[in-house]
């Protein structure tokens, strides 16, 4: 029966004390699962590699036999081979009839398989990528009266609870689903199908910390997996590293989890190490490659990125990864349209992959259309609320449109999955701005600021709208921080705008008698073209000043105004110390 008595579960308590155990409760779980057709058993099999070897005497006994699967085992044998070669329905009609829980699954798994492949067809057949699929499993319905009166008499193993979870789902009945899937994993723990069907279904960490789940091993895997999706970066690492200490250190799925980890956080080095270390270990992997050539995308690495195309082409070409690195190699290329072509053939394989999706309204963005775009997103939204990137998308389509306050809305949602990044802050900043926020906008840029500036434009845009606001001291000091945060980083960046800041810091510092100041930005400000002129200009002006009076140096210091009101001071600018 599929209540398996080697499910005993491992506590956490015991920190994976027992490793041989759970090598055999994978290896059970893997042969379950292959039984049933689930192709889930793939982590399960990746997992077990990772663990040492079992000696002979210790594997785990063959599942016990019952009456009912000897009476089902020659139906049971010939819908199993019927199902391996995708012929469903011929399965489920051998299958119609048979007594046992493994054959009652597979004959319903069928009729499920049966109906989505249909689905898929005339998909493919009757709509363009970006129509909303009006066609449905027209055996959902069917299977979910069955299952349900199954339900209900508690006649439902761990493996047809799932099944009936993965129903009520396509049902968009969420919440039933959601308790069902709990229920398949207390039925059956090490089903990772179960818990990762739960996980695409949990949408903030309230909702995860609500959940009832068995206290097994595998838990610690669903929550840094539930940690990565909810962006909680730096408890997914943690847990990780628990996993690899516990003896999962050979686990390329740990890996390949860690890697898209970081490049949630955009450590891109880090998770581009981590991918080619990935590739050594298992060279022919396509999972998880789509993410590996978004960061070859973002480093701009062309002849990496070739190589691994032609690399998946010669393993898979129909593969919904293949589909989206090619299509990035056509972006990084500027070849946008045939770009869009792959991640709409990606999507063909398979319309419920997020990144292809996403990756297509980038496409329609670049190309200008901002209607393909804005439907892109919306239905990367629909695969999956979580996706910062479709929200912030559709901010940036309707930031071109000219809408602020729907873009407001969309960047607020982003800030919402990604409340330390601070390009959604800036956005958000921009935003107000536009509708004359001011006072929000200038929380935005300053937060963006102190969460880490990617992009090092915030205090650059914080500093213009002090300058706005006539708000001076303010604005100088925005600079000011803007030119050490630039020249700190070591690179020069495309679009920073060190001149406009000297530009104004010498302006200031002459308007407050603070000559020498003025005189050093003046003279940084020879060294760009764009503010020579206005440099050479304030350094006549400084030294027609001296001529006529010399500022004793005491003066530097004394308050700006000449009553005894304090005023707030920007400190001098050791603009030395600093070199273009």
């Amino acid at each position: 029966t599929c209540n398996v008595a080697a499910f005993v579960p491992v506590t956490l308590n015991c920190q994976f004390g027992d490793l041989v155990q759970i090598k055999k409760q994978l290896i059970s779980v893997i042969s379950l699962s292959k039984e049933r057709g689930l192709l889930h058993s793939a982590k399960a099999s990746e997992l077990a590699f990772a663990l040492d070897r079992l000696p002979k005497d210790e594997l785990p006994p063959s599942h016990p036999f019952t009456e009912e699967d000897a009476q089902d085992l020659d139906a049971l044998t010939l819908a199993k081979s019927y199902f391996d070669l995708k012929e469903y329905d011929r399965a489920a009609y051998f299958l119609k009839g048979c007594c046992s829980r493994k054959a009652y699954f597979l004959y319903m798994y069928s009729r499920y398989l049966s109906g989505e492949k249909k689905k898929d067809d005339e998909t493919v057949d009757s709509l363009g990528p970006l129509e909303k699929g009006q066609v449905r499993n027209e055996a959902l319905r069917e299977l979910r009266v069955e299952l349900s009166k199954k339900h209900t008499a508690g006649e439902l193993d761990g493996f047809t609870l799932y099944l009936y979870g993965v129903v009520l789902r396509k049902l968009d009945l969420l919440k039933e689903s959601v308790e069902v899937f709990v229920d398949a994993i207390h039925a059956l723990p090490l089903h990772w199908g179960a818990w990762l069907e739960l996980s695409n279904l949990v949408t903030n960490i309230e909702m995860l910390k609500s959940l009832s789940l068995p206290d097994c091993w595998i838990k610690d895997f669903f929550m840094a997996h539930m940690y990565t999706e909810l962006q909680m970066i730096k408890e997914a690492l943690q847990k990780y590293q628990n996993l690899i200490e516990a003896g999962f250190s050979k686990s390329t799925y740990i890996i390949s989890q860690i890697a898209v980890a970081y490049h949630n956080i955009r450590d891109i080095d880090q998770a581009l190490a981590l991918f080619n270390e990935l590739r050594e270990q298992d060279p022919y992997r396509i999972d998880n490659m789509d993410t590996f050539s978004n960061l070859l995308y973002v480093k701009t690495m062309k002849p990496e990125l070739s190589y691994l195309a032609h690399n998946l082409v010669d393993i898979d070409k129909y593969r919904v990864e293949t589909c989206c690195v090619i299509g990035n190699y056509y972006s990084l290329r500027s070849q946008h349209e045939k770009a869009a072509l792959y991640f709409q053939r990606a999507l063909k394989l398979n319309p419920r992959c997020l990144g292809a999706w996403t990756l297509m309204g980038h496409e329609y963005m670049e190309m200008k259309n901002t209607s393909a775009a804005i439907q892109a997103y919306r239905h990367a939204i629909e695969v999956n609320k979580r996706d910062y990137r479709a929200w912030y998308g559709l901010g940036q389509t309707y930031e071109i449109l000219k809408m602020p306050f729907y873009c407001l809305y969309y960047y607020r949602k982003a800030h919402q999955l990604r409340p330390n990044d601070s390009r959604m802050l800036v956005a958000l900043g921009e935003s107000y701005e536009k509708l004359s926020q001011q006072v929000e906008a200038k929380k935005c840029y300053w937060r963006a600021y102190s969460v880490g500036d990617v992009e090092k434009m915030a205090l650059l845009k914080l500093a213009k709208l002090h300058e706005q606001l006539t708000e001076s001291d303010d604005a100088a000091k925005s600079y000011m921080l803007y030119i050490q945060d630039i020249f700190s980083c070591g690179e020069q960046l495309e679009h920073a705008e060190v001149s406009t800041a000297l530009r104004y810091l010498g302006q200031y510092y002459f308007k407050n008698k603070l000559y020498d100041e003025a005189s050093l930005c003046a003279q940084r400000c020879c060294d760009y073209n764009d503010a020579r002129e206005e440099g050479k200009a304030l350094l006549r002006q400084i030294s027609q000043v001296r001529d006529q009076t010399e500022t004793p140096s005491a003066d530097l210091f004394a308050p700006l105004s000449n009553n005894n009101t304090p005023v707030r001071r920007v400190s001098p600018l050791n603009l030395i110390s600093f070199t273009p």
